[in-house]
């Protein structure tokens, strides 16, 4: 009997309440990006006075920081617009950010704790183990560059609605060193998991 058939071992109490302690997180994540995303369509949907958070290139900008209030040029690296509306286009691209958000953080979770569950049952490497963790890695990677993707197609609308077209502030707004650090963790743990299966198939190949 090959080890992805075997059933695994008996859990401990300490197991059982390692394993609910984490489906109880991550039921918590996924319940709470939930209702923060449907928060926030509701916001966007209604299209008055939407908070939308900006990024700016170092642009000039005045805060009452000097004596007595007095204006003080700063440099302004990000904010919240508060336009009095948004166009069509921005409040499309606010929804589908909040969706991929949803989306990535549900099957992320989902993977790892399906991966938990497998190993805590005793089975470490097998291909399903490996397709959850490449299936985590992939969905991780994609959500860090869409959902900042149409979250900065929102923010251009903004500045487009305020400015009347006159103000080009086109920043993309991924954090390359969090891009990196999802891609090469994800990497590295698929190709762990992918050599293990690997080399537990050869090695039941000679019993």
């Amino acid at each position: 009997m090959t080890a992805e058939r075997t059933s695994g071992k008996t859990w401990s109490r300490a197991d059982m309440w390692v394993m609910s302690f984490y489906f109880f997180l991550g039921a918590a994540l996924v319940i709470g990006t939930i209702v923060t995303a449907v928060l926030r369509v509701i916001e966007v949907v209604g299209n008055d006075g939407v908070r939308v958070y900006a990024e700016f290139a170092g642009t000039p900008a005045e805060a009452p920081i000097g004596p007595d209030g007095a204006a003080t040029t700063v440099e302004l690296e990000s904010a919240y617009l508060l336009p009095p509306e948004l166009p069509v286009a921005s409040v499309g691209a606010l929804v589908i950010e909040q969706i991929v958000v949803v989306l990535t953080v549900v099957i992320v979770v989902t993977c790892l704790l399906l991966l938990m569950w497998n190993v805590m049952r005793g089975r470490m490497f097998s291909r399903r183990n490996t397709a959850f963790v490449a299936t985590a890695f992939l969905t991780g990677l994609v959500g860090v560059m869409l959902a900042p993707f149409f979250a900065n197609m929102g923010a251009n609308g903004a500045f487009a609605w305020i400015s009347e077209r006159t103000f080009d502030n086109v920043i993309l707004s991924v954090d390359p060193v969090q891009l990196f650090g999802v891609a090469f963790i994800g990497s590295i743990a698929t190709t762990a998991f992918s050599v293990g299966d690997r080399l537990r198939r050869d090695t039941e190949g000679l019993v």
